[in-house]
């Protein structure tokens, strides 16, 4: 009956390690408050450039306040708006921004700007 954000789960895929994962873990560290995790490439794609076990992508879990506080920032930018697409079966939803900057984080030349997916994780208590 009484529904709530269990958690909300930040995600920016580089693609590559090196630099750019190393600027786009520190965009996820300001937003978020806490030190990302990374994720690596199951399998090397020659066409991408990536090979198996290589660093590609940070993500971290957000919970509580900080989480609802992140998801009003990322839904504003949304317009309050998402595609029926974004829902799965159990209610849970994501949805992708173009560009961090959007959240209210200064723009860093030496950064440069980076998408992120939100996915949000629903629950009721019992």
């Amino acid at each position: 009956s009484d529904i709530r954000i269990e958690k909300l789960c930040l995600n920016i895929c580089v693609g590559e390690s090196g630099d750019r994962l190393t600027r786009a873990s520190k965009v996820m560290e300001q937003l978020s408050g806490q030190e990302p995790c990374f994720s690596k490439a199951s399998f090397t794609v020659r066409s991408f450039g990536i090979r198996r076990i290589e660093k590609i992508s940070c993500w971290c879990t957000v919970r509580g306040a900080k989480a609802e506080e992140l998801l009003e920032r990322g839904l504003k930018v949304m317009e309050y708006e998402l595609w029926r697409g974004c829902f799965s079966d159990e209610g849970n939803y994501g949805f992708g921004i173009d560009e961090h900057i959007d959240l209210g984080i200064m723009y860093d030349p030496a950064i440069g700007i980076y998408g992120m997916d939100f996915y949000v994780v629903l629950r009721r208590p019992g």
